[in-house]
């Protein structure tokens, strides 16, 4: 199979004044099962060895050779390259985005541990813990676990970081990986540093500065979705009260205008069921609207009909908004069941940590294979998609005479062969 790829590369000036990166062209000559990864070893080791690339494991698990193709991030690994050829397709390999680049292929992930750390991403335990009295580990139950699985599947490859449109924005987001990695511990009923950790991701370059482009999500190559993880982060500050954030506090009138209701007295008069753009600017800046440039954008606003007065909500309510509202109280009970036994009268009582839920879904065998590529049959009593055992038989297969044929004969090897005697020169059925 011949593959044709352009890689940027990172090459020294004809002069000597210094290095500049070209587009390089290269064909290869490549068995049909290659992988991009296998496509950039041959390019090493039969045509340029100076090609600098990162690589360990070659299964898609050490996370080490994540870089772009055609402005992607992939895994090499992990990216077949018959289908590409086939189509006569010449994809161009680049290093990761939002990374400086070392060279060719390589990035500098600094930052990026960097920012890893900064979620403290091991368990804290209390002062004191209270050790098992068996004197074993902290168990967690298979409940627990799975809200913190896909988080807990991140192999820190840098490919969410390198479509962040968040952090080219903005180069100190915290960024997708690390969030999603604290949202590991912070789902975890084990930890006890919950609330530190959402004031640690909680305003400026943190949670709330999320774009939700879910390029994140769509680029992991391992079904993490760190936007998913972002989300449950926020919804559990909501829980811990830490709504200080302008994204906070943004976030919570679009939730009072789906209610039609606010947390004050006569808030009914600005939510009707729709989003309330009169609510919307003043309550995500608070004080900051009596600047005279946000005075000047209000004024715009109200010229335009976007900013209706507040009694415009109270004349025109949203038709099924009490329905709308049941919903939401039965939503609630629900997500706080295990805090207030599912009495959705009774006030929400603050949550403890940890609360925020996590993965609750049963994938298809289609969307497994998607994710995974292992293949699962949808009736679980054909035990998972796998073909039966074949049944060999082993008289057959190695000789009448063998040693197997013995073994067969006196019932110590497991087949529906029938029995041989082996006591005479030509081994008879039994």
């Amino acid at each position: 199979m011949l593959v044709k790829l352009k890689i940027w590369r990172t090459l020294p000036k004809a002069d000597g004044s210094g290095a500049e990166r070209k587009l390089v062209d290269f064909e290869v000559d490549t068995f049909e099962e290659a992988t991009l990864l296998d496509v950039l070893d041959a390019v090493k080791n039969h045509h340029d060895g100076t090609l600098a690339y990162r690589r360990s494991c070659r299964m898609a698990i050490c996370g080490s050779c994540g870089m772009r193709m055609d402005g992607r991030a992939v895994l090499a690994c992990k990216t077949p390259m018959k289908g590409i050829a086939a189509k006569g397709l010449i994809p161009v390999i680049a290093p990761m985005g939002n990374m400086a680049v070392v060279k060719d292929l390589v990035t500098d992930m600094s930052d990026f541990w960097n920012k890893v750390r900064a979620m403290t991403p091991w368990l804290v335990r209390a002062e004191k813990p209270d050790f098992p009295t068996d004197g074993r580990e902290f168990l967690i139950s298979p409940e627990e676990q799975q809200k913190i699985t896909k988080e807990s599947l991140c192999i820190m490859c840098g490919c969410c970081v390198s479509e962040c449109n968040s952090m080219e924005a903005d180069p100190a987001f915290l960024g997708p990986a690390a969030l999603a990695k604290g949202y590991r511990f912070v789902g975890d009923v084990r930890d006890k540093g919950t609330r530190k950790r959402l004031e640690q991701a909680n305003g400026k370059h943190g949670v709330w500065d999320c774009t939700r482009c879910y390029f994140c999500n769509e680029r992991c190559p391992k079904g993490v979705d760190p936007r998913d993880a972002i989300a449950k982060l926020g919804a559990a500050m909501f829980d811990h009260g830490i709504t200080s954030d302008k994204g906070a506090k943004h976030a919570k009138v679009f939730i009072d205008s789906a209610k039609g209701q606010g947390s004050f007295p006569g808030s009914e008069a600005l939510y009707n069921g729709h989003l309330s753009e009169t609510a919307l600017v003043p309550f995500t800046l608070g004080p900051e609207v009596a600047k005279p440039s946000w005075i000047k954008f209000g004024a715009k606003l109200n010229m335009k009909g976007k900013a209706p007065p507040p009694w415009h909500s109270a004349l025109h309510r949203q038709k099924g908004l009490e329905e709308v509202r049941a919903l939401w109280r039965v939503l609630e009970g629900e997500e706080s069941e295990e805090r207030r036994g599912g009495d959705l009268d009774t006030p929400a009582a603050p949550l403890p940590p940890n609360i925020a839920r996590g993965l609750r879904t049963t994938f298809t065998p289609e969307e497994i294979f998607e994710r995974t590529g292992a293949i699962v049959a949808s009736d679980f009593t054909a035990e998972g998609g796998r073909e039966p055992e074949m049944q060999v038989d082993l008289r057959t297969y190695y000789g009448e005479n063998s040693v197997v044929a013995r073994h067969v004969q006196e019932g110590r090897a497991g087949t529906k062969a029938p029995a041989v005697d082996s006591t005479t020169e030509g081994s008879t059925e039994a």
